[in-house]
């Protein structure tokens, strides 16, 4: 299945947090999305790799993701490895995207970062066509995304375009609380993190508004960008 948009996050929710607006907008539009989890999540404070996988099923029905694989890399230590830029090639080659979505590129969560770089360069590999891929046997043929963005996290990164995701607000939040484990619940007994806080699911929309504030619309997501981007026409820009 080719899909216009792969999702990659170092951990389950990290693509709801950091682009599930954008994600939910551009289904609507009819392009297909795959979200790919790096890892299970495992070294998570609350809930296990078990809830998690659930959390993440259910979040993606509520965006109407496509499909959604995890590739089972090891939460904390992340590694920049032959091995993990393979795994990585091979989502590629198989969902041949031309937009790639990452983490970014500098965080609070060390694995974060390190998922940035590895995708990156995973990108880069998979265009090379004297590197061969099999997937059940058959050999996969090279393919390059024309883009990599990568969704801002827990720090304020200075985005280098923003998205209007106006009218899908509510279902970013929707995604995000579908993992009810990671994030605030006040009837929860498990141990309070960062993100487990009111704080913190409060900032999921004041950030947006601020973005939107700031872009001339009600709600946007931020992304960084790894090459200059060129435009056709201003028909979809917002002035």
């Amino acid at each position: 299945m080719k899909a216009e948009i792969l999702a990659i996050g170092a951990h389950p929710d990290d693509v709801e947090l950091g682009c599930g607006g954008t994600l939910a907008k551009m289904i609507s539009d009819g392009k297909k999305v795959v979200v790919v989890d790096l890892t299970q999540g495992e070294l998570g404070t609350r809930g296990t790799n078990i809830t998690r996988a659930q959390e993440a099923a259910n979040a993606s029905e509520i965006l109407g993701i496509s499909s959604r694989e995890n590739l089972m890399m090891k939460d904390g230590f992340l590694l920049n490895t032959e091995e993990n830029q393979m795994k990585i090639v091979k989502m590629i080659r198989k969902y041949r995207p031309e937009l790639i979505f990452a983490n970014a590129t500098d965080d609070r969560h060390p694995d974060h970062a390190k998922a940035a770089k590895l995708v990156s360069d995973a990108c880069f590999l998979s265009g090379l066509v004297k590197i061969e891929t099999k997937v059940e046997g058959h050999q996969q043929e090279a393919w390059r995304p024309k883009h990599v963005f990568h969704y801002i996290q827990w720090k304020n990164i200075e985005p280098d375009f923003v998205v209007d995701i106006s009218g899908f607000m509510e279902k970013k939040i929707e995604a995000c609380l579908a993992y009810k484990t990671q994030f605030y619940d006040p009837k929860s007994n498990e141990p309070m993190t960062p993100i487990a806080t009111k704080d913190f699911l409060e900032s999921l929309t004041y950030r947006a508004q601020d973005l939107g504030r700031l872009s001339g619309v009600e709600f946007a997501e931020g992304f960084t960008t790894e090459k200059l981007l060129a435009f056709k026409n201003f028909d979809g820009i917002i002035l």
